[in-house]
């Protein structure tokens, strides 16, 4: 009895199996939205599931090499610069800890690099002999409402004389005429000598315009009873004779309201054959959140960020010389919010796509355009849709570079709010009057979303949140890639982490894609869990490394002029349909713009490929790039690494 009754139990989870499989067959998703997690795990690792939609897999560091990654650079060695400094964490900022790491995805090794600074909410770009350069980050956290003790906040100093400019020492107090109360400053600062104005038609002198200075002041008590509520103007203590007169601050409101970060000029090059850190000479302002842009002479252009004080650069943008290790201002003034998306195009002007990362009034600089750096004109693009919306928006220079054409994916309202677009917005900038057309639509409306072009052309777009860091639960896992031929986009696997704020995603050498950091606000729907940094590395295989083989790519020039060949070796010849000079990626806060696919002109002979950089230098910026060719399938070979001179 006892045995009848355990073979017809046999007989039932046998039947079940069957039952189960045979629903596998027909009907996944319906068991996936039931919580078969088991059969979600057995389909995606299914070959013909990964050859259609690709494969994540999450890279787990060692515990005490784990790191809050803000900012990720591929190398020209193959490794990957994460760059964490404090890591929004104002213990560490405190202890002055602060973090990079250099991984070897090949050989999975992982390296501690000393860091000089606080390198939180930098700017990075490539440069042409293959250094990283890094500029700006951290002099002091942020205060929230609440957390502020002392009313402070910006003063402005003016200097009347035109024969002099001023020092105003770290310390010095500003008394008001009205209120009566004193403030001291926090740092350093030189007030530039008045500027004599003249009638230009008949030459008469008019006025002095004074010099402009401008530092922050806190008062020398904490209370409420230390704020002010109206503008009024400050005499500057320890000054006598005309200076007390010619010198003084005008300030508005001194409150206890938040007080946002401040930056620093420090700037480095980071060597990856020393794999060290090395200083600079310092910016002209401090800049906190700023974008550094690549510019035709190989000169890079510093745009942007909040300065010492917590304000934002008022449009003083600077230029630094590899060759020289300094910085000189650009003549002209153009304001942009920060990590403003600016990409150089090929006729060497600048593109402003409207999309930003972060802080800056919501009435300046955030309409997309072309800057013309010679003249300071600034050519307005219309069209774009969502146009509240392009804060933590991500832009991506479509493949190939020769097409100019970008697109600008999701973002969301400015500052904390809870808006967010399903927009991708297109442009053409080489038509003669360029203008915004809406792409294919997102499922949801998406922050942060990440971008990495691929070999074969397409853009893998992937994670981002619907709402502010994360809240509320939003981060979306959910991966696309978009094909440019047809305008469409492709759902793939979903990744296995979710993304948001202080995330990227960079192209590696073997044709994966690498994923990093999130920053989320809170952990639950309700927002009562704080969130928690996301440590992990995640990496996408894409669908196209699941083909039965792809093309090799051996030998070869290492080093190719613009406008001259070279030839590689490959058992493939017949079947390479494109080759593409890739330019790595330096990632941070849903800006990456280094990134840029260059189609090559392409010859085959019966063992080898020809392959011819364009001449056009902004196209083609000097430095080091991943040179990949694409078979007739779309799989691409292994990188192999060329410097442009």
């Amino acid at each position: 009895m006892k045995d009848g009754a355990s073979r017809r139990r046999a007989r039932r989870i046998a039947i079940g199996t069957v039952v189960v499989l045979a629903l596998a067959g027909m009907n996944g998703p319906w068991l996936y939205r039931f919580g078969s997690a088991k059969y979600h795990e057995y389909k995606i690792n299914r070959p013909e599931y990964k050859a259609d939609n690709g494969k994540w897999d999450v890279v787990e560091f060692p515990k005490d090499m784990r790191l809050n990654t803000i900012h990720a650079a591929l190398l020209h060695t193959g490794k990957i610069l994460l760059v964490a400094g404090s890591g929004n964490n104002q213990k560490n900022f405190d202890a002055k800890k602060f973090d990079t790491r250099l991984y070897d995805p090949v050989k999975k090794t992982i390296k501690k690099i000393p860091t000089p600074s606080d390198l939180f909410c930098t700017g990075h770009t490539q440069l042409a002999n293959g250094n990283l350069l890094i500029a700006g980050g951290t002099k002091k956290y942020e205060k929230l409402k609440g957390d502020v003790t002392k009313a402070g906040g910006l003063m402005i100093v003016h200097n009347e004389d035109p024969d002099a400019p001023k020092t105003i020492k770290a310390g010095t107090r500003f008394t008001g005429k009205e209120n009566g109360k004193t403030f001291v400053s926090d740092i350093n600062i030189t007030v530039d000598r008045a500027k004599k104005v003249f009638d230009p038609n008949t030459g008469k002198f008019l006025r002095n315009e004074p010099g402009i200075g401008r530092v922050y002041v806190e008062a020398q008590k904490s209370g409420v009873k230390y704020e002010t509520g109206t503008q009024d103007n400050y005499r500057v203590q320890g000054l006598t004779g005309a200076d007390a007169r010619n010198v003084y601050g005008i300030a508005q409101k001194l409150a206890l309201d938040k007080k946002d970060f401040q930056g620093i000029k420090d700037s480095y090059e980071f060597d990856p054959v020393a794999e060290r850190y090395i200083k600079v000479d310092p910016m002209n302002e401090a800049r906190w959140y700023p974008t550094l842009t690549t510019l035709s002479d190989g000169k890079v252009l510093s745009v942007s960020g909040l300065d010492e004080i917590g304000q934002l650069v008022p449009g003083k943008n600077e230029v630094y010389d590899p060759k020289t290790k300094k910085w000189t201002y650009l003549k002209d003034i153009r304001q942009f919010p920060t990590y403003p998306a600016l990409f150089q195009m090929a006729n060497g002007k600048i593109f402003y796509s409207g999309a930003n990362a972060g802080y800056g009034p919501d009435n300046v600089g955030r309409k997309p355009g072309i800057w013309d750096l010679t003249t300071n004109k600034f050519q307005k693009i219309p069209g774009l849709s969502d146009a509240n919306m392009m804060e933590t928006a991500n832009t991506v220079e479509l493949p190939p570079a020769q097409d100019q054409k970008y697109m600008v994916i999701g973002g969301g309202g400015v500052g904390e709010s809870k808006l967010s677009s399903k927009k991708t917005r297109i442009v053409d900038l080489k038509d003669a009057a360029p203008k915004f057309t809406d792409g294919p639509q997102l499922e949801k409306g998406t922050r942060y979303p990440q971008a990495s072009v691929l070999p074969d052309d397409s853009v893998l777009v992937s994670g981002g949140s619907e709402d502010y860091r994360g809240r509320g639960d939003s981060n979306i896992h959910q991966a696309r890639l978009y094909d440019a031929r047809t305008n469409s986009f492709k759902r793939v696997a979903d990744p296995l982490v979710g993304r948001n704020y202080h995330s990227g995603s960079l192209l590696l050498p073997d044709g994966r894609v690498l994923f990093f950091g999130s920053d989320s606000l809170y952990s639950d729907k309700a927002n009562t869990k704080p969130g928690e940094f996301e440590q992990r590395i995640e990496i996408y295989t894409p669908p196209y490394l699941y083909r039965d083989s792809r093309p090799t790519l051996d030998g070869g020039e290492k080093t190719i002029r613009r406008g001259a060949s070279a030839t590689y070796k490959t058992e493939h010849a017949s079947s390479i349909k494109t080759a593409r000079l890739i330019r790595p990626s330096a990632s941070t806060h849903v800006t990456d713009v280094d990134q840029t696919s260059i189609a090559l002109d392409l010859k085959k002979s019966a063992d080898s490929v020809t392959v011819t950089v364009p001449k056009n230098r902004s196209l083609v910026e000097s430095g080091w790039y991943m040179l990949f060719v694409t078979d007739d399938q779309g799989t691409p070979s292994k990188a192999q690494w060329v410097h442009v001179p």
